[in-house]
């Protein structure tokens, strides 16, 4: 195991991160995307976005734009290269204000949160109809975890705190358990050449209706590659 050092709330820090890899040259078979940040206070990273939508969402956008060459490169027509971001049930909930990603006009650590769960979302599903459009040997499949038990709590009020202490061997998975579908995504056979899904329990399950609204993915996309400073190459494909 080595470790390269990438802060995904500093776009500075991923560029220079996807330098080093590359550097290596070294191919990439999976990339998890499963960094964040949860009911954090309203704050900004150092690029200046709202945290939950900066770190958890953008940052992975970012990252995952930069790479996908050396993934394409790495993928087989027999092994595919995979994409695994991991989202939360709390996108069921979530809405995405394309006017106001930043959430400035009224800013809720539970609405920033479950928009930028989200766009990771609408994110892997325009991902993967751009890597079928191109013929690329790499698939992206989004995970909802379930409900973990981690640090990600430490910004919930202390009453959520102490139900949390007191059931969380009862209602709450085990980090290892939280894992699982993570990597069943990124190793089964089954999910072999398969993309575009979203995965609870090992399963595929149905995300909420509005991350199948095809334009909503182009449009947040194509806002993404803006704020990301990348070009934005999917305009030349339907």
């Amino acid at each position: 195991v080595e470790f390269l050092y990438c802060d995904l709330a500093s776009m500075k820090s991923i560029r220079q991160f996807v330098q080093q890899f590359r550097a290596k040259n070294c191919p990439l078979h999976v990339l998890v995307n499963n960094a964040g940040v949860m009911l954090v206070p309203e704050r900004k990273t150092e690029d200046g976005f709202e945290e939950h939508f900066g770190l958890n969402y953008l940052g992975h956008f970012l990252l995952t734009n930069l790479l996908l060459d050396t993934l394409k490169q790495s993928g087989t027509h027999s092994h595919n290269a995979r994409i695994i971001t991991v989202s939360s049930a709390t996108h069921y909930v979530g809405k995405l204000h394309l006017d106001d990603l930043q959430s400035r006009c009224s800013y809720s650590p539970h609405g920033a949160y479950a928009q930028s769960k989200l766009a990771l979302v609408l994110f892997t599903y325009r991902l993967q109809h751009l890597l079928t459009a191109n013929g690329s040997h790499v698939t992206a499949n989004v995970v909802d975890p379930g409900v973990v038990n981690t640090e990600l709590y430490k910004h919930v009020f202390w009453v959520v705190k102490m139900v949390k202490w007191m059931t969380a061997w009862l209602f709450f998975k085990t980090p290892e358990e939280g894992a699982s579908t993570t990597i069943y995504a990124a190793v089964s056979p089954e999910m072999e050449g398969v993309g575009g899904c979203y995965l609870y329990n090992e399963e595929r399950t149905k995300s909420a209706d509005v991350t199948y609204d095809e334009e909503l993915q182009r449009r947040l996309w194509t806002e993404s590659c803006k704020m990301a400073g990348i070009s934005d190459e999917s305009s030349r494909v339907p």
